[in-house]
């Protein structure tokens, strides 16, 4: 029953933010375009719910390279260009993933998507669990590699320190999922991202995140 509700009000909530924020994409697109002419929206393949594929979107937060894969858990940082550098810590970049809410693909709060290059890794063993609910827009995972993963840049590094807590995340999420932590991790959300554009970095919920797979 939580997941129809949950689903319905994903519709309204995110079909109401595309109107409310529609400023915020002029800008965006704007910057992008001034920043890098080309494309502004980056289409990705991703795996879902019952991993099943969908198009996820997002505003180009990069130089485009016609070979460039997803098999790092890092993004190639020399190809962000600045505007993208600011809307990836605002996560602005994000905001289309809003269309991918009202047409079903995601939800406002669940286990990241997973890139087909990686899906190996993200679903396999007690992992594939993410994969029985709507991947989210946010979710402990997400604000867990937005605190902590992004302050590591050797690939090799975020394999061995963050990917594991992240992938625990994921399943801890299916298994705890309610209307209470949803709105928690919305909140959380947000004072993460003032916090990073303050440069005051909520530790305090990175150490809440931790505690809930140790």
């Amino acid at each position: 029953m939580y997941q129809f509700v949950k689903r319905a009000f994903c519709v309204i909530a995110c079909g109401g933010a595309l109107i409310v924020l529609f400023p915020v994409f002029l800008i965006a697109i704007i910057g992008i375009l001034i920043s890098d002419w080309g494309p502004v929206f980056y289409c990705a393949n991703r795996i879902g719910k019952d991993n099943k594929s969908f198009r996820m979107y997002k505003f180009r937060s990069m130089t485009i390279a016609k070979d460039a894969d997803e098999k790092s858990f890092k993004a190639d940082t020399n190809r962000i260009f600045k505007w993208g550098a600011i809307m990836r810590a605002t996560k602005i970049d994000e905001l289309p993933q809003l269309l991918n809410c009202v047409l079903g693909d995601m939800a406002i709060v669940g286990p990241r998507p997973a890139a087909q290059d990686q899906v190996v890794i993200m679903r396999e063993g007690k992992y594939g669990i993410a994969a029985r609910v709507r991947p989210g827009l946010t979710g402990p995972a997400a604000l867990y590699d937005y605190l902590y993963g992004d302050t590591v840049e050797d690939p090799a590094e975020y394999m061995e320190k963050v990917l594991p807590t992240r992938r625990e995340l994921e399943a801890f999420y299916v298994h705890h999922v309610n209307v209470g932590f949803d709105l928690k991790m919305i909140v959380w959300t947000f004072l993460c991202i003032l916090g990073r554009v303050a440069g005051k970095p909520q530790n305090w919920i990175l150490e809440k995140l931790k505690g809930y797979v140790e």
